[in-house]
């Protein structure tokens, strides 16, 4: 769909832009779209006029000099040459594996190794030609249709529970007999997972697998009894992509059938895609200190090497440089915000800060107090120079789109900033029809949709206006996963209420009733979600992205507030993922390594 936008006009796709949307219900009312970028006098006021007495975050404890000197040594055509030979010889066992259950085997090989992107094509090529006979590979035995049924779903195909009926009593319940075969089960517990919602028979085998995955003795084969504890953990469809390739590359290393070809491939590609995303956050951690923002509201957290981590999960793959930018941006942007609103900003500062923002006009700024402007001028030159790349690119003017998602957060940060200084303490349900928005994942997902260059329909777009379920869905993970990670501390410095005190007050549960709540609602908003892979008008691209910042939130909280506090999880991800290398010791890598 070709567009000329060199107005907003009737007709112009892009002018269907509203102010702001009461949970899911839009309107419309242009903002300005001027590009005016101003300075602020160092005279006008140098230092934050004052500081929380009762919170402040730890300084980061990455030092920037040392995240700009970061620089791989998996570069150049010696290393690419053996990648591209190494490519070529997994085809040829792509190629053996076609009209086989094999082949579903090697895609996930693939996926888990984190080299699926390297055989999209193929990927999608295969599925493609053998769906319409599926039937044919889900009746061998219980671990072969569980994987075919999850390998389809994920790939947004529909594949119908029934499939797994030939694996159930006439009571309606699963065989007992099946809890003998230990890979069967957990192949079925993990496809489990990709419940779209009202599907008894996949309630069922999550129950049924987790219960019998508890039991497992102790002469399971050690590989497969640690794949069952981290699926028990957290299944593989919830997990962060790029942390799962490192993780199951040591594993795959010990398998009995283990590819060494593949094995290398995998191990050479996470070194070379990590010397890019080494780059990408060397030019972003340079962006960030000139702006100097962090030194200026020394009250808010900085955490660029954190944020980048966010955007490594939500796209790691090498083509998407300029997303994994502009997420980091994105985020930076949003920690700030969310300590004006919740730590540091009085009620009538936060109300001009609000207003600021939705009227997207420097003259706006003449009220605010100091460190307002330096962050509402650091977040307007920004998201417009983020949205003139594209304008001067491909002439869509995307601005309404970003001031849309950016007004439609910190409304919703006013919101939960009311709440907190009226000692209001809202129903859950009234919690979480604006939690959604606060998380500001639909800010993320806005940003990362312009910032692949996808497929734009006016389908899609109102999709995108309208917040998707999709968007909803991943944003509501995003607010549920922080929540459960976060509440103790938000209360202990009288921040805004949480989904679960909100729920503890509402219900007057325990708090480890209501943390059992929540989770019930993690998994419920999983279903809506998985549904939403295969009933979304978008690209699998952004499909992808979506579900993936799903998944980043949970690896981000799982063990505390991993953006909040710089603990030893959050360094050791950081480490594994972005700073050190994985080893590669197979005799064929000898001669590249230096």
């Amino acid at each position: 769909m070709a567009l000329q936008l060199n107005a907003l006009t009737p007709s112009n796709p892009f002018s269907r832009f509203s102010r702001y949307i009461p949970p899911r219900t839009p309107n419309s009312s242009p903002l300005s779209l001027g590009f005016r970028c101003f300075s602020i006098p160092v005279a006008l006021e140098t230092t934050v006029p004052k500081r929380s007495e009762h919170y402040h975050y730890q300084p980061t404890i990455w030092d920037y000099d040392f995240v700009e000197s970061l620089k791989s040594s998996f570069t150049g055509d010696t290393y690419s040459s053996r990648k591209e030979e190494l490519k070529e010889e997994v085809k040829m066992m792509f190629e053996k594996a076609v009209g086989s259950s094999v082949q579903f085997e090697l895609i996930i090989l693939l996926e888990r190794l984190g080299v699926g992107h390297l055989f999209e094509d193929e990927i999608k090529t295969s599925l493609n030609k053998i769906y319409d006979y599926k039937d044919k590979y889900m009746k061998d035995d219980l671990y072969s249709t569980a994987l075919t049924f999850r390998i389809f779903r994920q790939h947004g195909f529909k594949v119908s529970q029934d499939v797994f009926k030939a694996y159930m009593d006439e009571t309606g319940k699963f065989k007992e007999s099946l809890c003998q075969d230990v890979k069967g089960i957990l192949s079925l517990y993990e496809a489990s997972h990709l419940v779209a919602g009202g599907e008894k028979i996949l309630y069922e085998a999550i129950s049924f697998t987790r219960e019998h995955l508890k039991d497992i003795k102790g002469d399971t084969e050690p590989n497969l009894a640690a794949q069952v504890s981290r699926s028990l953990e957290i299944p593989l469809h919830w997990r962060m992509l790029r942390s799962e390739a490192s993780w199951y590359m040591s594993v795959y290393e010990t398998e009995k059938n283990m590819n060494p070809s593949l094995l290398q491939l995998a191990q050479l590609d996470f070194n070379m895609v990590q010397a890019t995303l080494q780059r990408d956050l060397r030019n972003t951690s340079r962006w960030w200190r000139n702006l100097g923002v962090a030194t200026k509201l020394n009250f808010a957290r900085d955490r660029l090497v954190e944020s980048f981590l966010w955007s490594v999960g939500i796209a790691y793959e090498p083509q998407y440089t300029r997303c994994r930018e502009w997420l980091t941006k994105v985020m930076n942007f949003v920690l700030i915000i969310d300590d004006i609103y919740d730590v540091y900003g009085s009620l009538d500062e936060l109300e001009l800060f609000t207003d600021a923002v939705e009227r997207w006009d420097c003259k706006a700024m003449d009220k605010l107090p100091y460190y307002t402007k330096i962050c509402f001028l650091a977040l307007y030159n920004t998201t417009n120079n983020m949205a003139y790349e594209v304008l001067k690119e491909k002439g869509w003017d995307i601005l309404p789109y970003f001031t849309k998602a950016w007004v439609n957060f910190i409304k919703a940060m006013f919101v939960e900033a009311k709440w907190c200084n009226t000692g209001y303490t809202p129903t859950l349900e009234e919690y979480l029809n604006n939690g959604w928005l606060s998380s500001s994942g639909s800010v993320f997902l806005v940003h990362a949709f312009f910032a692949t260059k996808q497929n734009i329909t006016g389908e899609v777009l109102e999709g995108l206006d309208r917040n998707h379920d999709l968007l909803y869905c991943a944003s509501m993970m995003f607010r549920l996963s922080n929540d459960v990670a976060t509440s103790s501390a938000e209360l202990e410095r009288g921040d805004v209420a949480s989904s679960i005190y909100c729920y503890m007050q509402e219900t007057n549960a325990s708090e480890g009733d209501a943390r059992k709540h929540i989770r019930g609602l993690i998994m419920d908003t999983w279903k809506k979600l998985n549904r939403a892979i295969f009933e979304s008008p978008f690209d699998p691209t952004f499909v992808n992205l979506s579900v993936n910042l799903a998944r980043t939130s949970l690896f981000i909280y799982q063990y505390g507030d991993g953006l909040g506090v710089e603990d030893s999880k959050s360094k050791d991800h950081i480490l594994s993922l972005i700073v050190n290398p994985v080893e590669i010791e197979l005799n064929k890598t000898v001669e590249y390594v230096s």
